[in-house]
């Protein structure tokens, strides 16, 4: 072998050790994650379904079975909001700008949208009625963590009231 197939063969046997390497890392990080710390990943579990984490096995399933339902039965809002998003990038993508199908192509879309949301609402809502008071309130307080009544965290510059910046301030 001469000199150029030496190099060749190193430089292939470099990235396949870099490739391999980063094969074996990023298993090793999905392993890990997957069989070491749950508790704190089930603490970050933002999602509605994961709402009645709090209530017992029988009521979790109740309202993911409720939200599967709510999600099977809202199939074609679901797909018409698909394709209106589609429709949507379409028309802002097109040579001639169309003011007047882009809002029709919106409405369609909020439409669409806002039929799937009530849908899963509802769905939520005939949940919580199956609840006894102190599921509910255990329900709501999951709530303010998951799903779209989520409140959000406090904004860690947000200001701060008048009366309170100025006693800190004056050193009170």
């Amino acid at each position: 072998m001469n000199g150029r197939s030496w190099k060749i063969v190193l430089v292939a046997s470099l990235v396949l050790n870099v490739f391999l390497v980063g094969a074996i890392v990023g298993g090793a990080y999905q392993w890990f994650t997957a069989r070491g710390a749950t508790a704190p990943v089930l603490a970050h579990q933002r999602a509605l379904r994961f709402a009645a984490e709090t209530l017992s096995a029988e009521r979790q399933k109740a309202f993911v079975d409720g939200l599967k339902d709510a999600r099977r039965d809202g199939r074609q809002y679901a797909r018409e909001g698909r394709e209106g998003r589609r429709e949507v990038l379409r028309l802002l993508a097109a040579p001639q700008f169309d003011r007047a199908a882009l809002d029709a192509a919106l409405t369609r879309t909020r439409e669409a949208d806002s039929h799937l949301r009530a849908q899963v609402e509802g769905s939520v809502a005939d949940f919580a009625a199956s609840l006894s008071p102190e599921e509910r309130v255990q329900f709501a307080d999951s709530l303010k963590v998951r799903g779209q009544w989520r409140e959000p965290a406090p904004a860690a510059n947000a200001k701060k009231p008048a009366n309170q910046a100025s006693s800190e301030s004056s050193g009170d």
